[in-house]
């Protein structure tokens, strides 16, 4: 990776739309890049109040969840080594309600003033829950506005992109990046979010059988299509 751009770090922009996005879907890509010492700043569009694990045992309610899960999330981000952690204070499960324009301005702005060499968001229609959608579909109106459309990439679940035919790309179309020499800086942020890993009994196992459970590679999709041909195992 080039780890300057016209003298200065390389940015990376996140925008997602519930705490532990960053960590359960790229945690291991956040953090290569992070160790190579590129800037990243992650955006939450909610502080996840309304999510549906509450702890196991449950010791949290719809008052005291926000802050739980922020206090979880910057210390996921510390696992990560993320510099800067942006909310817009979004209620969880309304994103898809918010006034398109408004927020894609809003998204509009963080770019301009941040200038990333690469963002990250959901792809607006396979990002499975609503508030991904929405807030994907936001931050690419917004890239390309602001010209950053080909510094785009779609995160993606697990290694469904192995085969991305059945979602109509190709392989060309997938950023395949490799997170093994990271995975535990992944598993250290999955276990940050406590309140939402807890049940999740492999999250506790001894690391090298928790660590045995993620797979090597993430995987992400190329917003332009078009743009030109890039190493398909790095996003800068």
């Amino acid at each position: 990776m080039n780890t300057t751009n016209r003298g200065t770090v390389n940015k990376l922009l996140a925008v997602f739309a519930h705490p532990d996005d960053e960590s359960f879907i790229c945690g291991g890509t956040l953090a290569k890049y992070a160790s190579e010492g590129v800037d990243i700043t992650l955006v939450s569009a909610t502080r996840g109040d309304m999510g549906r694990r509450m702890g196991n045992p449950p010791y949290l309610n719809r008052e005291t969840m926000a802050a739980a899960r922020e206090i979880e999330l910057r210390d996921a981000c510390k696992c990560l080594g993320i510099q800067q952690l942006l909310f817009f204070d979004i209620r969880d499960k309304t994103v898809e309600f918010i006034d398109e324009e408004s927020l894609t301005s809003r998204v509009e702005a963080l770019i301009r003033d941040v200038n990333p060499d690469v963002v990250l968001t959901f792809h607006e229609t396979l990002g499975g829950h609503p508030d991904h959608c929405a807030i994907g579909k936001a931050t690419t109106a917004a890239c390309q506005r602001t010209g950053h459309l080909d510094s785009l990439y779609f995160i993606t679940f697990g290694n469904a992109m192995e085969r991305p035919e059945r979602f109509g790309y190709s392989h060309k179309d997938v950023m395949k990046i490799d997170v093994e020499a990271h995975l535990e800086a992944k598993l250290a942020a999955f276990r940050a979010h406590r309140c939402q890993t807890e049940i999740d009994e492999w999250v506790w196992l001894p690391d090298h059988e928790a660590l045995a459970k993620f797979g090597r590679y993430e995987y992400f999709l190329k917003a332009d299509r078009e743009a030109s041909a890039k190493k398909l195992d790095d996003l800068f």
